[in-house]
Formats: structure tokens, sequence, C-alpha cells
């Protein structure tokens, strides 16, 4: 069996949930090849594909047009049908003609699976599947549910009817695709991120004594909604709670400037750090420093980050949406808050501040325990497996 997989680039050293997935796929048996649009010099995982070149220069681009329809002259027929697919739905001749050529690199692959790492990815590509033969399948992460589509409603109605199976993180967003319009009957596999478990840091000891480090992983976008932990910073503080809230991540240069004018204004500089962007190791090492993890985003699909401060036996809060109540089960391996409520998050530091050395340590070893027995990369690669050898298995027997 060979699984195209569709991602934006090729993935780095401390990206888990692709390398992964392509390790386990290889290890039984699967040919994996990546179809993306950069390609990292140190990747070697398997066979790299790179898309059609795009831009500004209008001679340049006339010339990789030009090329990359010669190319695909020996895939006539395969053209062919894609071209009489995208007019069923009814695109227009100039636009198939973008579409092939943005998908000239897809068209001249020969698959049993295309599938796209992110489903926005797949928008402009949906017939193709079909038309060089394959099953479509497509992952939902937050951005393609959570953010995408407000802007772009509407966005997958041409998707939804050539989908073989959906890959979701969370069963949240599955459940929110199919209020935008994907069939109930649609296969599905629900597969969560995992956590490399070799790769982590010793837990290190969690103590809320004395000076409080608290510390959140996240852009600095407005969905991770950090004005929300700001401000409750400035409620600890004023209540003689003496802490540090480090930030660690970057983002938007005006996002930037607002929460560090949020802090100023609020007379935190003392007490909020922007740690910035670190790497994957850096930021484990930090926050294996940590006391108590905070996640207080207006939404997310799932969350790596709260996986991780978990495996890692953290004291962990997280707002109470998207995917997050499958990833912390609430008062066992942490706590849940109603987003948008500095007060809320408040309460429920204060809770974790009353409670005995004993109890907090029982919630980080149910947090360290179940992150291993549930979201190991084991588990996941063998979910991988199943994803597409079940599809292969139903097909044999109808045959």
């Amino acid at each position: 069996m060979r699984i195209g997989l569709v991602i934006p680039q090729t993935p780095g050293y401390s990206e888990t949930f692709f390398n992964s997935k392509i390790k386990g796929l290889q290890d039984n048996g699967i040919e994996v090849h990546v179809y993306c649009q950069s390609k990292k010099d140190n990747f070697t995982l398997c066979p790299v594909v790179e898309g059609p070149k795009v831009t500004h220069n209008l001679f340049l681009q006339a010339w990789y047009f030009l090329k990359e329809f010669l190319m695909l002259l020996p895939y006539i027929p395969v053209v062919l049908r894609y071209f009489k697919l995208e007019r069923n739905e009814g695109v227009g001749i100039s636009q198939i003609a973008k579409n092939t050529y943005l998908n000239a690199h897809l068209l001249k692959a020969k698959l049993d699976w295309l599938h796209f790492g992110f489903a926005t990815q797949a928008l402009g590509s949906e017939t193709v599947a079909k038309a060089i033969g394959a099953k479509l399948a497509v992952s939902l992460r937050g951005f393609d549910v959570n953010v995408y589509p407000i802007k772009n409603p509407g966005c997958y109605t041409k998707l939804w009817p050539h989908i073989d199976k959906v890959h979701s993180i969370s069963q949240y967003l599955l459940n929110k695709a199919m209020d935008m319009g994907l069939p109930v009957e649609t296969p599905f596999a629900i597969i969560t991120p995992a956590v490399q478990l070799h790769s982590l840091p010793k837990p290190a000891a969690t103590s809320t004594t004395a000076h409080l480090k608290i510390t959140t992983i996240a852009r600095l976008t407005w969905i991770k909604g950090l004005d929300v932990a700001i401000a409750a910073m400035k409620i600890l503080k004023d209540t003689g709670v003496q802490c540090t809230y480090t930030i660690i991540g970057d983002g938007d240069k005006n996002y930037r400037e607002r929460y560090k004018f949020m802090v100023y204004e609020m007379g935190l500089e003392d007490v909020v750090i922007f740690q910035g962007k670190l790497s994957h190791e850096e930021t484990l090492t930090y926050l294996n420093t940590t006391d108590i993890y905070v996640q207080p985003s207006l939404n997310e699909g799932f969350c790596n980050a709260v996986l991780e401060a978990q495996a890692l036996g953290k004291l962990t809060l997280a707002s109470r949406v998207g995917g997050l109540p499958e990833n912390i089960i609430d008062t066992k391996t942490g706590w849940l808050f109603e987003s948008s409520s500095p007060e809320f998050l408040v309460k429920k530091i204060e809770i974790i501040l009353g409670l005995s050395e004993t109890d907090k340590n029982n919630i980080s070893k149910t947090a360290i325990q179940r992150v291993r027995d549930e979201f190991n990369i084991e588990n996941q690669q063998a979910k991988f497996v199943s994803f597409y050898s079940e599809e292969l298995i139903i097909k044999n027997q109808n045959n």
C-alpha cells in the first residue's frame, strides 16, 4: 500500500506527529510519500515531491506553467478524468487550468490513499484523489474547524462528498465538522496527538509553596486567550500571591505589542515574562521546572502542550472549550475552568494552593499514568495503520 501525505512542508526533527506517523506506517510495510511546498534538507524519512512553484514574476511563472504541463503529457488520461470531474462540479475552464497546474505533482502520483494533513489543504484539490484512482482522507485540526470557516463559510461544501475517511484529533472537531455539513455516515477515526515519552525529561517534583511558577505555551494570538491569564495574574498579585507567569511562544507583532502593553498597564512587569519561541527540547526543559501549567484558550482542537504538561506531572489547568475536556479529566488529571473568565481561573488556582501535598502528588501521578497508557506514540502509530488497513480489508472483501 502506498500513502501520499500532503502537508505544507516536511516536518522538522521535533515535530513528532507526522514523523511518528510516517515511521509507524513504514514499520508496518506501508510506503509513504510526502507532497509539500517546501522540503527541509535534513528530512530523509521518505520520498518527497515538492509542488509546482508560484511566483509574482509573470515570465517565470509562464515558464513554470508550460514546463509542468509538458510533464503532464504522459498522464493525459488522468488529466482528462480530472477535467471531467471538475466540470461536473461546475468549475470554470480557467480555474480548472489553474487547479491542474497547482495539483500537477498529485496528478502524477500513483497512490492507494491521498491524505491531506490539514482539511484546508484539500481545498482546490477535492477531486484529485478520484482522478488518480486513490481514496481521499483528510485530517481535522483546530485551525481547519475553529478558525478558517469563520472567514470562509461553506468552504468545505465541495470537499465533504469526496472524502472516503476522516481523521480527527478530537471528537469535538469531528462533531463540529458534522454540524458544518460533513455527512454523518462518513467513516472516521479519532487519533489524538501523542507524547514521545522517551524524549521527556524525568518529571521534576512539583511544589506550589513560596513563589509560584506558572507557565503557558502558546502562539501570541487572540484564540489562545492570553489576556484572560494575564488578568488572572493581576488578581493573584493583588491578593498577595507571589508568582511568576511565563509565556513561551511568539506571534504576530500586533498581538505581541497588545499583550505587552496589557502587562504594562496592569503593572505586571515583575510578574509576566515573555520568553519568546524556544525549541521543543528547551520548552520541555523549562516546562519541567514549572509548578502550574495554564491553557487559557478560547478554543482548542486538542492541544499538545496540555498533554505534555500532564506527562511531566504538572498541575494543569485548561479552559473548558473544544477538545480540552477530552485532554484533561477534570479534578483527576487536572482542572477545567470556564473560558474567558480570569476570576474562574483564579478560583481554580486557589483550589490547587489549598490542596495537601499528597493530593497534588496523586493528581500528578494520575496524569502521568494516563498519558503513558492512552497517549503514547505506539498506540497512535497502531491506530494510523488501522486507519488505512481497515479500508483495504473492506475493499478486498468486496472484490
